[in-house]
């Protein structure tokens, strides 16, 4: 298997399991969170999907889904557009209250459309490009890649664990 297979395979298997965390929820149980300064379901859901289209789509030399496909108006929220939740607090958190999953799996199947087309076109040596070089050891892209995957997958086990105590309310 080549590394560009492989890499689609591990991000293919995000999508199924976002429409799992949020599938036949309603707008009170996404914004639910176990406590008042934890996270939700559709601020992580969220977050995990803004930092997916902002890194990959920084390294691909693409737009962003979030401003290009018109999500950021579908989703308004009062955040700047280039916001993707690092930082965010009570406040921004709340503020993350979409009318239906629909919105979150929409916006998720878009970025992860343009992922797996970005990721389709890579070949083993692209992966030790350096695409951020503010670190010591500066980052490759392959580094990136596997820390974005990380991220997701990450978000969207705590998106499912805070869904499991919401519906069992």
């Amino acid at each position: 298997m080549d590394t560009s297979a492989l890499l689609r395979e591990a991000f293919g298997r995000i999508e199924p399991l976002v429409k799992a965390a949020v599938e036949d929820l309603d707008s009170n149980q996404l914004a639910a969170s176990p406590e008042p300064r934890a996270n939700s379901i559709a601020w992580l859901v969220w977050h995990l999907t803004r930092v997916q289209d902002d890194h990959v789509a920084d390294v691909a030399g693409a737009e962003q889904v979030w401003t290009s496909r018109g999500w950021a108006e579908r989703f308004q929220l009062p955040f700047d557009t280039s916001a993707t939740g690092y930082g965010h607090g009570e406040k921004e958190v709340a503020a993350v209250r979409p009318d239906s999953a629909d919105l979150l799996t929409g916006y998720y199947a878009d970025v992860a459309a343009q992922t797996m087309a970005y990721l389709g076109e890579l070949r083993d040596d692209d992966l030790d490009r350096v695409v951020d070089d503010a670190w010591d050891p500066p980052v490759t892209l392959g580094v990136r890649l596997v820390s974005v995957l990380g991220d997701d997958l990450e978000h969207v086990g705590q998106a499912a664990y805070v869904r499991g105590l919401v519906t069992r309310r």
